[in-house]
């Protein structure tokens, strides 16, 4: 959940907290307002009525009336210093419908007989006030709330909008291009902190990439200087008549060794100048001719293992790619297919508007998925040429590259899909 959403959230869950609680409140103090002044008016009314019956009955007669909302008689119930005031209700048969009302009641003395006042007041108006008062109330508690939601999701959108386009620049970021990015300053002091430590950690991350850059190309061009040095060496030290089969054995080892050293060295180079997207370009490649080339020159190993070939190239699949890629990527692909085939196997290679297909037989077990590209991974039954780092380079050219990669073996056969993203 973002950071905003979950800071409305809150905002909305305390507001309408607030919002309940205030409507209740005022709910509640105009309704005992509305008690009071009906209150008030009972009481005036009694104090008129008893004037009444003081002036009425200073002859001694007594005085009855009875009716829906007054009613006064005579009563033999002590007298009471004070009404009481309670809400009653009525039942209509005209209106079906039970009518409130706000009852005074009380037992008075006078002139020396006691008579039991009950005085009734219709709260119909009082209702009907109230309903008009909560809908009034409701109708300004949604528009309140909606204009705040609104206001501050315009607020917060204009507020946060330094920080988005800090986000942007994040995501758009390519290692090789991280020198440009340049950080806003902005009127807001966090967000000046985030981006003054953006600028601080892209400055950091560029110098760093360069400098191992620089690292990683010396390294790998001056290592193949002594590389090629020793090798010119052994095989000097192999023409060598005095030398014994075993002497010679092991200096042809040696020279094994240091041979799949300088392949690994060249990999490892092309890895990294691969990751740093040095070969960028604009070249349309054909992987139809770039195949046809490779089984060309692979001929004679194709020919020592008895292999069959099978291509269909009636569509080509054009590709985005460094020539350089492009060959990397379908040497490794097919010297693996042709290293690891067996004697009479085959290989087949098949190339759509969209896809580049590449299967071979082999005797050899499946490739883990969780082995598939990675680094350093031969098989025990490998040859000991190989340094495993084949299929991480034809990933990584592909990742790079906007090309998609899959793997999948089935009765004996491995097979390989690259498709156009």
């Amino acid at each position: 959940m973002r950071l905003l959403t979950k800071a409305t959230l809150y905002f909305l869950t305390a507001m309408i907290t607030l919002l309940a609680v205030a409507g209740f409140y005022l709910f509640d103090q105009f309704s005992k307002e509305l008690n009071d002044r009906s209150d008030k008016e009972l009481i005036a009314d009694e104090a008129g009525w008893i004037q009444y019956l003081e002036t009425g009955t200073e002859n001694g007669t007594t005085f009855i009336l009875r009716s829906r909302e007054l009613s006064i008689y005579p009563t033999d119930a002590p007298v009471n210093p004070y009404p009481l005031i309670t809400d009653a209700g009525d039942y209509t048969k005209q209106l079906n419908d039970k009518i409130p009302y706000r009852q005074l009641s009380q037992v008075v003395s006078v002139n020396g007989i006691a008579y039991q006042v009950t005085i009734k007041k219709s709260q119909e108006q009082k209702a009907a006030l109230v309903t008009n008062f909560t809908r009034i109330i409701l109708f300004v508690f949604v528009g309140l709330f909606l204009a705040t939601i609104i206001f501050n999701w315009a607020i917060s959108r204009r507020l946060w909008a330094p920080f988005k386009r800090s986000m942007q620049k994040i995501r758009a970021a390519e290692l090789q291009k991280m020198a440009a990015i340049h950080f806003e300053t902005t009127n807001t002091k966090e967000f000046n902190e985030l981006n003054a430590s953006l600028n601080y950690m892209t400055g950091k991350i560029y110098n760093d990439y360069v400098n191992m850059k620089e690292f990683t190309e010396d390294a790998a061009h001056e290592m193949q200087t002594p590389i090629a040095v020793v090798q010119s060496k052994l095989e000097l030290l192999l023409q060598d008549s005095n030398l014994n089969e075993e002497q010679a054995g092991s200096v042809l080892q040696a020279t094994n060794a240091l041979t799949r050293l300088s392949k690994l060295n060249q990999g490892l180079l092309l890895l990294a100048k691969i990751e740093n997207n040095q070969y960028k370009t604009n070249d349309q490649i054909s992987l139809a001719e770039i195949s046809k080339k490779y089984l060309s020159l692979f001929s004679e190993f194709i020919k020592d293992k008895q292999l069959i070939i099978e291509t269909r190239f009636e569509e080509d699949c054009i590709a985005q790619l460094h020539p350089l890629l492009a060959d990397s990527l379908i040497t490794n692909l097919l010297g693996n297919a042709v290293k690891y085939n067996y004697t009479g196997g085959s290989i087949r290679i098949i190339t759509t508007k969209n896809s580049y297909h590449i299967s071979n037989t082999s005797l050899l077990a499946p490739i883990p998925p969780v082995k598939l590209f990675k680094r350093f991974n031969t098989s025990k039954d490998s040859e000991e040429t190989s340094n495993g780092l084949g299929l991480a380079i034809v990933k990584k050219i592909a990742d790079t590259n906007n090309l998609g990669i899959s793997y999948y073996a089935e009765n004996g056969v491995n097979n390989f899909d690259i498709r156009k993203i």
